[in-house]
């Protein structure tokens, strides 16, 4: 079982980027990641982002292509609602960890790379069958571990040791990060 926990959301244009860095380092296999709302007022479906609202969201998507240069991610419309998306993962993950990750990493791929609407459950019908049993009560206790740590945003990454990794951090602070918890 991985030692490191990573609170993120789907929705989050750095928890996205810092998933992938974390792939691309070879560590995501050293985390459990665990889904949590950190706006879980987003409608479902999902709604097109005008005005401020739109502004924030191309600010936001533009901080992390300098943040991380080459990462493939494409300004969506809106945010979703990632209630569904993390039900499916939450599913997937009592089933088989491997299928779980796999999924996460497609779930990211569908909402900043290809735009998709991962709140409609037609988009989410394609990842897999949510079983259902136990979900609320195993992403309620996500929800409840993550306020544990004091920590209101995403993307969290917290070592066995209980030490705090925030935000989308250059490749070099993460790899930091796991050598000194080793």
């Amino acid at each position: 079982m991985p030692g490191y926990v990573l609170y993120s959301d789907f929705n989050c244009p750095f928890c996205y980027a810092l998933h992938e860095r974390l792939y691309d380092l070879q560590l995501i296999d050293r985390c459990e990641w665990r889904g949590v709302q950190h706006a879980p007022h987003l409608p479902r479906p999902m709604k097109a982002w005008d005005g401020s609202l739109g502004a924030e969201l191309r600010h936001e998507v533009a901080v992390v292509q300098r943040l991380a240069p080459g990462l493939p991610i494409a300004l969506p419309s809106g945010k979703p609602n990632t209630r569904p998306a993390i039900a499916l993962a939450a599913s997937l993950f009592q089933r088989d960890r491997v299928a779980g990750m796999q999924t996460v990493r497609a779930l990211y791929h569908a909402f900043w790379v290809n735009g998709q609407d991962i709140s409609n459950p037609l988009v989410l019908d394609e990842f897999g069958i949510t079983d259902g049993s136990d979900l609320d009560q195993v992403m309620g206790e996500w929800e409840a571990a993550w306020h544990e740590t004091g920590q209101a945003g995403v993307p969290l990454v917290v070592s066995p040791g209980g030490f705090l990794l925030t935000g989308c951090v250059p490749a070099e602070q993460v790899q930091a990060f796991f050598r000194l918890q080793d």
